[in-house]
């Protein structure tokens, strides 16, 4: 279990402005275990400081999904009978990806195309917004059609 436990001044939490109520100003402003207390605490103006405190539990610190992806990635290399094919599509993978990002960063510094295809982006978004999102029946056409892709993705 971890927790942690601070004192901020308040102007970087709170910015006051002068009102027009002679009375002390109360803010809801307290955090238990996750929960919201919404019972006004005794924060006025007179206080310098607001103290927070916060914990924390789980199992452990490093999270499930990081130890199910080593696990498989250590699966798939210990199952693998082509281990030297499986060095060469990484390194491919890797070198496509940096190909891939020089490339979209060479056409972005090109001002006519970059510009060309921010056109065609609001073009398409535009087209798209009048075709399936702004009358019911598109927006429900849309559905079936996505949960048709769903349903072929999936194999149902």
């Amino acid at each position: 279990m971890a927790s942690i436990s601070a004192t901020l001044p308040s102007p970087l939490l709170l910015t006051q402005r002068k009102s027009n109520h002679t009375s002390n100003q109360k803010l809801p402003f307290c955090l238990s275990r996750g929960t919201i207390d919404l019972s006004p605490s005794p924060l006025t103006r007179n206080h310098s400081s607001i103290a927070l405190m916060v914990k924390a539990s789980g199992e452990s610190s490093k999270s499930s999904t990081d130890l199910d992806v080593v696990s498989s990635i250590q699966n798939v290399w210990d199952n693998s009978e082509d281990r030297l094919g499986l060095i060469g599509l990484s390194f491919s993978a890797i070198v496509a990806l940096w190909a891939s990002l020089n490339l979209i960063t060479a056409i972005d510094k090109l001002p006519v195309i970059s510009t060309g295809f921010e056109l065609v982006g609001i073009l398409f978004s535009t087209w798209f917004t009048y075709r399936y999102l702004l009358f019911k029946p598109d927006r429900e056409e849309l559905s079936k059609i996505v949960k048709k892709s769903v349903a072929d993705v999936l194999g149902k």
